[in-house]
């Protein structure tokens, strides 16, 4: 005799299979990052046993910093379901007027050069959200001009930097703590601050879940495009600064390759390329991955020219791993 409940409304037993055990998918792309992380550090543990040592750690919290600034913008484009490829060669620009500026300004150089970077993202911005080009294409083409414009004023030749106020301000140690790793902090509290709190932050997630729904709901979509790129230009203007005084120098090879390192940051720390998710401490857990990445392969030895081989295939997996394939309807 069936039990209440076990029965269907014609009078069919119901059958029940096996409950399974399997973890989320879901459950899986949020933690992908820390476990990641803990396996990165215990393999590089294993092969250089200094891979743990202090020195070593600040050294690569100083390193990530730049990387860190930057990956903070690229976070809302990539959770808005764009992307910008620019991102190095604006950091180039900015290097360069902070060198520029940096003798008459000392100190306040940082006003013009993260003017600069935030200019160059508002012409991404235009592009994409009133020209209607896809900001990977828009992107493309501002980062030969940006990079072409670095080339063009300083002939291939570095602009030093010398003014000991501005170095020691964005780049020497206070409490053993460098300033740029106190900056780069705090830049990641308020760009945590702005996602969770904000109702721009709000919106651009929503966007990225869905840019139709976005505007049916009345969202302005066109100026939360714009005003997200030029948010990433402004941070990375301030990364370009804090790199210019780390080398006490810009030039014209400043942030070339940095695009792939942000984008991996951003993608490995679990913000999916479809959009609508994101998180500010991820994309931090992102960017130790891949500064613990080149600093333990360069300790362990490890062949110069397989680096981006392994950046590269670390950045499919975590795409692998992090995309939703419910919102694709068809892979191109």
């Amino acid at each position: 005799m069936n039990e209440a409940g076990n029965v269907t409304a014609a009078g069919d037993p119901v059958i029940k299979g096996p409950r399974r055990n399997i973890p989320r998918v879901d459950q899986l792309r949020r933690g992908f990052p820390l476990i990641f992380l803990v396996l990165l550090i215990a393999v590089f543990t294993i092969m250089s046993p200094r891979f743990l040592s202090l020195d070593n750690l600040s050294t690569v919290l100083e390193q990530g910093t730049v990387l860190l600034v930057a990956a903070l913008g690229m976070t809302f484009i990539i959770m808005a379901g764009s992307i910008d490829i620019s991102v190095g060669a604006i950091v180039a620009v900015s290097a360069l007027v902070a060198a520029l500026t940096a003798d008459s300004l000392g100190v306040w150089a940082i006003i013009p050069a993260v003017a600069a970077g935030a200019l160059c993202g508002l012409i991404n911005g235009l592009l994409l959200a009133v020209g209607k080009v896809p900001s990977f294409i828009a992107t493309m083409g501002t980062m030969v001009v940006y990079r072409g414009l670095v080339l063009y004023f300083t002939r291939g030749a570095p602009v030093s930097i010398d003014d000991d106020g501005f170095l020691w301000t964005y780049s020497d140690y206070s409490w053993g703590i460098p300033h740029s790793v106190m900056i780069g902090l705090a830049l990641a509290v308020l760009a945590w601050c702005i996602i969770n709190y904000t109702v721009f932050g709000r919106e651009v997630r929503a966007i990225g879940g869905g840019e139709r729904v976005s505007i049916l709901t009345g969202i302005a979509v066109t100026r939360v495009k714009i005003f997200m790129f030029v948010l990433l230009g402004a941070l990375a203007g301030m990364a370009g600064l804090l790199q210019g005084a780390r080398t006490m120098a810009a030039t014209s090879q400043l942030g070339l390759g940095l695009e792939l390192d942000v984008i991996a940051a951003v993608v490995v720390g679990g913000t999916p390329l479809t959009g609508g998710l994101g998180s500010i401490v991820n994309t931090m857990l992102g960017v130790l991955i891949i500064t613990l990445l080149s600093s333990g392969m360069n300790m362990a030895g490890v062949d110069p020219y397989l680096q981006n081989i392994i950046k590269g295939i670390v950045l499919i997996c975590a795409v692998f791993v992090t995309i939703d394939r419910k919102k694709i309807g068809i892979i191109k």
